[in-house]
């Protein structure tokens, strides 16, 4: 019998200081150990908002993710854990609250955490996060579930709405969404896709600037423009979010795709599902952007 692995999700969380960088370690009495902001998801929570969420408990910190780290994996009594890495800056801190999980927290040098950290595979992550530059997100968002184009009785088809599940989805992406604090929302201005980045800008009141050249019929038009379009938001310093449709997103997708590296070439291939999203974390310059890593997230 395979045993079902322990998922768990944490971050490297880094803060600039006038002597170079720090990052937070935390301290857990039951372990006796020093160890990085890291705990289990809950039944049927996404790993990245589960990364927010430790964080936010054991260290009062709600932290903004930057590019994915990678994982850990080691067995725990007899069990095997795989852990999801993220480095983070400070978003909102809340102010820490020593209890039985955590009673104690520090701000650490690099070189202190060498000698603080318990495990050596935990400082291997915060030398990943170190070699990390600063990054803005841009996230690019296939609309969630739609009702079916046979089921749809409107003659305009950028009218059809989403399905019941396409709704909930709508909602289960806000906290997904929340972890890079994304700042600009762009949608085509099919139903589908309002409704899907909806949810995200009311509770975060975020205004959505509505693309008409990543609409299907716009862009079966268009489809050099759509590209030029994406390549000038990618541009901006803004933490973006751009919605759009299956058939559009692979040529959205191409300008990313040509930067990334060969062993991220993958996330690239397959279709995203509906509420899949690529998000690219971009080094912003003064002749443009530089790619620096991209992670695939579903829902």
């Amino acid at each position: 019998m395979v045993e079902i692995a322990v998922r768990a999700a944490g971050v490297v969380l880094l803060r600039k200081s006038s002597r170079g960088p720090k990052l937070l370690v935390v301290h857990r009495p039951r372990h006796k150990d020093w160890s990085l902001p890291k705990g289990k998801l809950d039944k049927g929570e996404h790993v990245v908002t589960a990364a927010v969420r430790e964080c936010d408990e054991e260290t009062g910190i709600i932290p903004i993710l930057g590019p994915h780290l990678g994982r850990q994996a080691y067995p725990v009594m007899g069990r095997p854990k795989i852990v999801d890495y993220w480095v983070a800056t400070v978003g909102t801190d809340q102010g820490f609250t020593p209890d039985s999980e955590i009673d104690e927290i520090r701000w650490v040098t690099p070189e202190q955490a060498r000698g603080l950290l318990s495990y050596k595979r935990d400082y291997q992550m915060v030398r990943r996060g170190l070699a990390m530059p600063p990054t803005s997100p841009l996230v690019l968002l296939r609309h969630t579930s739609a009702m079916k184009r046979a089921d749809f009785k409107g003659k305009n088809d950028a009218q059809r709405p989403l399905s019941g599940k396409g709704r909930s989805q709508a909602k289960d992406l806000v906290p997904i969404l929340r972890a890079f604090a994304l700042d600009r929302i762009h949608s085509s201005d099919a139903t589908r896709c309002m409704q899907t980045v909806q949810p995200y800008a009311s509770r975060d009141r975020v205004s959505i600037e509505q693309e008409l050249l990543f609409s299907e019929a716009a862009f079966a038009e268009k489809p050099k423009a759509a590209v030029r379009r994406i390549t000038t938001l990618a541009d901006s310093t803004h933490r973006l979010c751009v919605c759009s449709h299956r058939p559009v997103l692979p040529s959205l997708l191409k300008p990313f795709a040509a930067e990334a590296k060969r062993r991220d070439q993958h996330l690239f291939k397959e279709p995203l599902p509906p509420g899949g999203m690529v998000v690219v974390h971009r080094r912003i310059t003064r002749r443009g952007w530089d790619f620096v890593a991209c992670e695939r997230i579903e829902v």
